[in-house]
């Protein structure tokens, strides 16, 4: 994905928040979430099985109708990866003593909901991540390892108390975030869990 493409997708996403908040009515809502990332890494180069991270930020929702309407996000996202022993023989300049690695992403998920019952919403999107920061370069000569742009897919479930939202997500990526060459895939795969609060 190069950076034209994804600089255009965000910004359609951001004027689509700003149109949002700017709606009147009883169908507007803005909050606060945050919760736990359960993600991995497709690909020979990273271990199978899930780590822990974190997300959270801010949401707008808009009910076009009683049952369905739009649900654009800004979120600070963390995912962990534990690099397997394969990683060395694919990259001959891997750095040995690393073990872990750390992306931090801005994720803006742009999602449609429907409400089949006031109790529950159910989610599906697209998701724009932007990466800004990864703990370690994997390969000595400092190239960065990954893309900095990610496109993924969200669905998931909304559980609406009278309080808060409790939710559940798959975020499947669609993008090819290995920045080195071709050999290997990466795409970020992953479950959310968290609470969110409406104002």
């Amino acid at each position: 994905m190069n950076k034209i493409y994804l600089m255009k997708h965000t910004i359609i996403a951001i004027l689509m928040s700003i149109l949002l908040v700017n709606v009147q009515g009883q169908g507007l809502k803005v909050g606060l979430k945050g919760g736990a990332n359960i993600s991995g890494l497709s690909g020979l180069a990273f271990k199978d099985g899930f780590q822990f991270g974190y997300h959270a930020g801010l949401f707008v929702e808009l009910m076009v109708t009683e049952k369905f309407g739009i649900q654009p996000e800004f979120l600070f996202s963390e995912t962990n990866l534990r690099v397997a022993s394969a990683f060395s023989s694919l990259y001959t300049n891997f750095l040995p003593n690393i073990t872990d690695v750390k992306l931090k992403y801005i994720s803006i998920p742009v999602l449609l909901n429907f409400k089949p019952i006031k109790l529950v919403t159910l989610q599906a999107g697209p998701q724009f991540g932007i990466l800004r920061d990864n703990t370690r370069s994997i390969t000595t000569n400092a190239t960065e390892a990954f893309k900095k742009g990610d496109l993924a897919v969200v669905a998931g479930v909304q559980l609406n108390l009278p309080i808060v939202r409790l939710y559940g997500r798959y975020v499947a990526g669609i993008t090819n975030i290995n920045e080195i060459d071709n050999s290997d895939t990466w795409r970020n795969a992953g479950l959310q869990l968290g609470a969110a609060i409406s104002f």
